[in-house]
């Protein structure tokens, strides 16, 4: 079968008509593809949101805003009729949220899933609530920090005033003279830097020569430095053994024993006992001295004529030994 020009076009005509008008149903959130579920959130204020905005749960959107009107009685709220083409379970205690999309400021509609058991059905009304807007959020932050710029134009104010009051003629005199000395302060400080690089040079052979030295003393002692651990262990156990000793007793026993030789050289040097009339009394000294000349002279005389003082009869120990007949 043939079809004609005529039908053709209608054909054409029926089906851009019938996409047209499901595309204008769709952009305003209606699709009759898809299972949809309606719920409504009454609001104080969108701030902005329109027809075809997105709903969204965690940022995916499962819906749009449908149709948008005012109340019939006298609070004037605004109806918000939502549109979920997601097969999502929504709790009843779950909040419809009015917040901004992106940062140009278009509005979206967040679903925050509450954790109640008792899901809603299409057609119930959402709690609602609205994100902070722009102007507010700017007016918190902004509204302290005013008060504190007029606040602190205010203590400027008074310490312009204090500055005006110290600063007279009297005070600026002053404060030139101590520009002055901080000048030559300064000036004198150069000076002494020039002087200390003058003598850093004309004794930088000598500087060189300390540190030499510093560096043979460290590597030295780098590389004694077992021996001087063993030092200051042996060190260490000396002290450790010193105050492990019983020092007390030993000090108190050289004490008492230093108080009984003063008391004995106390009375040697007065002449009490053997000992004091020994050193304070010569006599037995010259007594002493003459027995040692008398044994001298016994000795070189037994020395000289020993016959006087031994008798030796050779025969005569013979004779005596010598058995009788």
């Amino acid at each position: 079968m043939k079809l004609s020009k005529e039908v053709k076009v209608g054909l054409v005509t029926v089906i851009a008509i019938g996409c047209f008008l499901y595309g204008f149903s769709f952009l305003k959130g209606k699709d009759f593809f898809s299972t949809q579920r309606k719920f409504y959130a009454v609001y104080d204020n969108i701030d902005g949101l329109v027809e075809g905005n997105p709903l969204m749960i965690n940022g995916f959107i499962v819906g749009m805003i449908g149709h948008i009107e005012l109340s019939k009685d006298t609070s004037k709220n605004v109806i918000v009729t939502l549109v979920l083409n997601e097969e999502v379970d929504i709790p009843d205690n779950s909040i419809a949220k009015v917040v901004s999309s992106n940062i140009l400021g278009s509005k979206a509609v967040e679903l925050e899933i509450g954790s109640g058991t008792v899901y809603a059905e299409s057609g119930d009304t959402l709690a609602s609530a609205q994100e902070e807007n722009l102007k507010s959020s700017v007016n918190k932050v902004v509204a302290p920090l005013q008060q504190k710029a007029s606040d602190l134009l205010s203590s400027i104010d008074s310490v312009m005033v204090v500055v005006q009051q110290v600063f007279n003629e009297s005070a600026r005199a002053n404060l030139a003279k101590s520009f002055e000395s901080i000048k030559l302060a300064i000036t004198s400080l150069q000076n002494t830097a020039y002087r200390l690089d003058t003598l850093v040079y004309t004794e930088k052979a000598k500087i060189s020569s300390i540190l030499t030295k510093v560096n043979v003393l460290a590597k030295t002692l780098a590389d004694n430095s077992d021996k001087l651990g063993n030092v200051i262990n042996n060190f260490s156990n000396i002290s450790d053994s010193l105050a492990k000793s019983n020092i007390t007793s030993v000090i108190n026993n050289a004490d008492v024993a230093l108080s009984q030789a003063s008391s004995i050289l106390t009375k040697i040097d007065k002449g009490e006992g053997t000992m004091g009339m020994l050193i304070n009394n010569d006599s037995l000294y010259r007594k002493l001295d003459k027995s040692a000349e008398d044994l001298d002279k016994l000795l070189k005389d037994l020395r000289i004529n020993p016959e006087r003082y031994v008798h030796i009869s050779v025969f005569g120990r013979k004779d005596r030994n010598k058995p009788k007949d």
